[in-house]
């Protein structure tokens, strides 16, 4: 073999193991893609899934049983949350979210703030560690525009904030709940 051909050889080993490193580099960006979607889908489905358990709830302790046709019996923006002696998941109203808290795991933690619900799941289902806090608030709405306020309104609004050690973003998902009553 003469030097011609040994530096062509040469060549196309150094482009095969170019070619081979792209490949892998391509399958470990798609992998950490997939996984990355994985647990931004999860994290929105947990978030969801406390919205529309809170949008089940009365409006307010007030119109649990009662029509009301004045904002003067709500509850006053810094009592917002549950009633003395009231855990989940017997929440009955909507602003019983407020300063909600939910880790969801597969592993039990080293030490759980308290007053933080833990969430153990099956390990064999397990992808990531989540972390759920909810805030309840009133606003009130002009335009486009939804602006929190420390008044009695008939709008409510619910936000979660998702976070795992495992995402690099974190999910933020909000609603608003409306009082209406009909005759």
């Amino acid at each position: 073999m003469n030097t011609g051909q040994m530096m062509l050889t040469i060549a196309a080993l150094m482009l095969l193991g170019m070619v081979v490193l792209r490949v892998n580099n391509g399958f470990l960006s798609t992998g950490t893609t997939v996984m990355e979607t994985k647990f931004n889908i999860m994290a929105v489905s947990l978030g969801t899934s406390i919205i529309e358990e809170a949008n089940t709830k009365a409006f307010d302790s007030a119109t649990d049983n009662d029509a009301i046709t004045t904002t003067t019996p709500l509850k006053a923006y810094n009592q917002l949350g549950p009633e003395s002696g009231e855990t989940y998941p017997n929440y009955n109203d909507f602003d019983d979210f407020n300063n909600y808290n939910r880790i969801i795991t597969a592993k039990p933690l080293g030490t759980i703030p308290s007053g933080v619900e833990t969430v153990i799941v099956d390990s064999t289902f397990r992808s990531a560690d989540f972390r759920l806090d909810c805030v309840v608030d009133y606003v009130t709405i002009s335009g486009s525009e939804v602006i929190p306020t420390t008044s009695k309104t008939w709008n409510k609004r619910l936000r979660v904030t998702v976070t795992s050690p495992s995402m690099r973003d974190t999910v933020r998902l909000q609603t608003i709940f409306s009082y209406w009553y009909f005759r």
